[in-house]
């Protein structure tokens, strides 16, 4: 499930897209353009939100300081296998 919290960065995205809406304006109609900065809004959240969510399941628990690879159980899979 991918939420669509506010965060305090959204700000800087939400001025973006109303000067790029401003920008719009004189090559269209302003309903037109309220309609696509309203679609990239969303389109940028959920695009943010999988990419999150896709960085976490990668992670998982965490990363070894050793080697850089993802830990699996509190074990690192290649820095534990070397050791035995």
């Amino acid at each position: 499930m991918i939420l669509l919290k506010f965060e305090r960065r959204e700000i800087i995205l939400i001025a973006g897209l109303f000067l790029f809406m401003i920008g719009l304006i004189p090559f269209m109609a302003p309903v037109y353009a309220v309609i696509i900065v309203i679609l990239m809004y969303f389109g940028i959240k959920l695009y943010v939100g999988k990419k999150r969510q896709s960085i976490s399941a990668d992670i998982g628990e965490g990363i070894c300081m050793e080697c850089g690879s993802k830990i699996v159980n509190k074990m690192c899979s290649n820095c534990d296998c070397s050791k035995d």
